[in-house]
């Protein structure tokens, strides 16, 4: 769907505001983002199905969420066609659709390794993928919606090379963007968001080549901010639902992998990439049940003026950012999705080149129940379905969460 043809905005009409602020936050994970749209598919459906407003007034992501954040930023005048589109695209693609491997990819691979050359590369190719996400979503919708209210902000995260800091690529409207106060380690730069912002968040290192940006060399998002909560919070959000790509560890519903015999090196990498790209939203949700529980705990030991009087005294010793309550919510995964990868490498005719699904079926396989590696790079429409589906699931399970969610969100 190009600019030209993207459907226009309601310049009359603005969606109802809440009381809260609601922020949707995306994950990364490569491929795994098809399960995001399932999730998201549900969320939209449901509200719908009870004549709730869909209230969502910032957007955040990382990595492949943010490519799947800013579809959602521009279809927001219409979110239910936007996703049910979002889940062709996913349902829809095949590996060369997104990425390229051959001769000329094989040639280069001592550069992805040693550096060298006037450009960046990668062990795979992105034309495709750039091309695709260039193509598909109409970024003047983005502005539009900001425009016309249905939208306060959206942010990409992505890290910058040479200092190693998250660097948050923001479009907001101008009462929001005044306000905006940079978590730690994050440079917030304002600007017209596009798709290079959303490529380079979605640059693993070494799997995809670096983004240019105003001289400065991006890479994904995820390696220091793959759940960007801090932004959402800094902007003022009271509601946070949070889509991870990663089974909860404290579920006790995850089985240990079986390994079958020495690891390779693309198991381990798979493991890697995990622990760079998964493992945060852990973190910080405790983070933010533990603030919570310090506002509930003081609330009533010192009566209803406690967060009133905790911010005053913040405020007086310089520090800029209020305390707030936040309320959650967190879909993920009740099924691993690198054992989902595993079996759909070994048991499905992948659609792509023969070169591209050869390099396909190698990856981990020997290495154990799982294809975490893989997990990220399976863009195929038979993996992806699998994972919207199981996405709609999950969500399903949390439906009057869900709704709780946003009865709060709205003040009702």
């Amino acid at each position: 769907m190009s600019d030209s043809v993207s459907p226009p905005g309601p310049p009359s009409r603005q969606r109802p505001k809440g009381k809260g602020r609601v922020a949707l936050v995306l994950s990364g994970g490569g491929a795994r983002g098809a399960y995001e749209v399932g999730v998201l598919a549900y969320v939209v459906e449901r509200l719908v199905a009870r004549k709730r407003p869909i209230q969502l007034d910032v957007i955040c992501g990382t990595s492949v969420g943010a490519i799947n954040a800013c579809f959602m930023a521009a279809h927001l005048a219409d979110p239910t066609s936007g996703v049910r589109r979002l889940g062709d695209l996913w349902t829809g693609i095949d590996l060369d659709v997104v990425l390229r491997f051959g001769i000329k990819q094989v040639s280069t691979l001592h550069r992805v390794l040693l550096g060298g050359g006037l450009q960046s590369v990668g062990f795979f190719d992105v034309a495709p993928m750039a091309s695709l996400v260039e193509r598909e979503i109409p970024w003047r919708a983005i502005s539009r919606n900001l425009r016309h209210g249905l939208l306060s902000a959206i942010s990409i995260s992505a890290t910058e090379v040479a200092s190693g800091r998250t660097t948050l690529f923001l479009q907001a409207s101008p009462d929001l963007a005044s306000k905006i106060v940079a978590p730690p380690r994050t440079i917030v730069r304002q600007t017209r968001v596009g798709p290079h912002h959303a490529l380079a968040s979605a640059a693993i290192p070494l799997l995809f080549p670096s983004v240019q940006i105003e001289g400065s060399l991006y890479v994904d998002g995820g390696v220091r901010q793959n759940t960007p909560i801090a932004p959402a919070i800094r902007m003022g959000a009271t509601h946070v639902l949070a889509v991870g790509l990663s089974v909860d560890p404290n579920a006790g519903t995850q089985r240990a992998p079986v390994v079958t015999g020495p690891p390779s090196a693309t198991f381990m990498m798979g493991k890697v990439l995990n622990a760079f790209l998964l493992d945060h939203i852990q973190n910080d949700f405790e983070l933010m049940d533990r603030i919570n529980g310090m506002i509930d705990d003081g609330t009533k030991a010192f009566g209803p003026s406690f967060l009133e009087k905790l911010n005053a005294a913040g405020a007086e010793r310089g520090h800029s950012v209020p305390y707030l309550r936040v309320e959650p919510l967190v879909v993920r995964p009740s099924e691993n999705i690198g054992a989902i990868a595993a079996h759909c490498v070994r048991t499905t005719k992948l659609r792509g080149s023969l070169a591209v699904r050869r390099l396909m079926a190698s990856l981990d396989v020997g290495g154990g129940t799982e294809a975490d590696l893989a997990s990220y790079l399976l863009f195929d429409g038979s993996f992806a379905r699998r994972l919207i589906e199981l996405g709609r699931v999950d969500a399903a399970a949390k439906r009057d969460e869900i709704d709780a969610f946003f009865v709060s969100a709205a003040g009702d």
